[in-house]
């Protein structure tokens, strides 16, 4: 018998069918995830998930694996073969986004230790659970110091999908599998 998911999972992909298993919603802390998930819910703006996560692996290469400091350092070459890079998203202003949000990133790890304290002190290090969201408090709070630190595309609907993503809001749908 087929395992019931969250509405919004295509079962068709197998990727999405993996991330929404195995990703989505597990809480996260290594840094060099937080970073490329924080990157890839901004490229995510005014597209959907499924696109970005079917382009993930070639968003991978063309971002040196997203390495902050590698990406910090982007001069106009790179952005230019970004731009010329048919695998990816191809949006200025989302790359540009990227390549000074990794800048904050780094402020950040540097100010708290680690992205992982930064983002996870927010709720005292807890998942908490919410449905049927798109935006919440917590959400535009982290988007308003996001932004006051100097992010871009970082808005409170990018910031609560990538806090659901990075487990720190659970929100898997009643009646899924991974529900609670």
């Amino acid at each position: 018998m087929e395992k019931k998911r969250c509405s919004w999972c295509n079962v068709k992909n197998p990727l999405y069918v993996q991330y929404h298993d195995e990703e989505w919603g597990v809480p996260l802390h290594d840094d060099g995830r937080l970073f490329e998930l924080l990157v890839l819910e901004s490229f995510q703006a005014g597209l959907s998930w499924e696109c970005i996560l079917n382009k993930r692996a070639d968003f991978r290469i063309a971002f040196d694996n997203f390495a902050a400091a590698k990406v910090a350092g982007y001069d106009e070459a790179k952005i230019q073969s970004l731009l010329a890079n048919t695998s990816i998203v191809r949006n200025r202003q989302k790359i540009e986004a990227a390549i000074a949000n990794a800048g904050v990133f780094m402020a950040i790890q540097q100010e708290f230790g680690s992205f992982d304290r930064y983002i996870w002190q927010w709720t005292a290090g807890q998942a908490i659970f919410e449905r049927g969201l798109a935006s919440s408090v917590l959400s535009d709070t982290v988007a308003k110091d996001l932004k006051r630190r100097g992010m871009k595309f970082v808005g409170t609907k990018i910031i609560y999908s990538f806090l659901q993503a990075i487990g720190v809001v659970y929100s898997h749908e009643e009646g899924c599998f991974l529900g609670r």
